[in-house]
């Protein structure tokens, strides 16, 4: 390869010398640039999701190829983000593809150092028996002057920012239901 040649293959020499004055275009290619295929063109499937760090709602494209997530990226077609995410937003692959995701309940005994994995029944489970007894101890049926209470002040909700209304109005349902009163989320905040 000549010296010519090879000051003709850098791209600010095209750059420079070419039709791409700004370098946005050709003069930013190279051999090994037009080789490359985006992971979006080779998916399988693409699904429409929200991104699930905060209350804002930027919709996503997640590409799926082989049964695995190969690429999220921001919804062109949503008027909340019009296509653009935040850093975490960009980067929220990982938390579906990291190994060192969480896929298992782990439950740490208390005054215990070690953690367990416990089977998903078993904690759903033990959240029931763990609310049912709090909701039983901390039972107001009525005031000092007899005027009927029905609640309990033992249990309450904090939801996240993440909940649209729609979750969050089921929340509100159900801690109504059992009688709590301290019901609030991250968004109304």
């Amino acid at each position: 390869m000549g010296v010519r040649r090879w000051v003709e293959s850098w791209p600010l020499y095209r750059q420079l010398t070419g039709t791409d004055p700004l370098g946005r275009g050709a003069a930013a290619k190279s051999a090994g640039s037009l080789s490359l295929t985006a992971r979006t063109e080779t998916a399988d499937s693409m699904a429409r999701s929200v991104c699930p760090y905060c209350a804002v709602g930027c919709a996503q494209r997640v590409f799926v190829k082989d049964g695995q997530v190969t690429q999220i990226e921001g919804d062109p077609d949503s008027p909340i983000s019009r296509g653009r995410l935040c850093p975490k937003g960009a980067a929220s692959k990982s938390l579906v593809t990291s190994p060192f995701r969480q896929t298992t309940v782990r439950y740490r005994r208390p005054y215990s150092t070690q953690w367990e994995d416990l089977d998903l029944d078993t904690a759903m489970n033990m959240i029931a028996d763990r609310v049912l007894a709090a909701r039983d101890e901390t039972w107001e049926d009525v005031d000092d002057a007899g005027r009927p209470l029905n609640r309990t002040l033992g249990i309450s909700s904090l939801g996240g920012a993440t909940l649209d209304n729609e979750e969050n109005y089921l929340i509100k349902k159900l801690f109504t239901a059992m009688g709590a009163l301290q019901i609030e989320n991250q968004a109304r905040i």
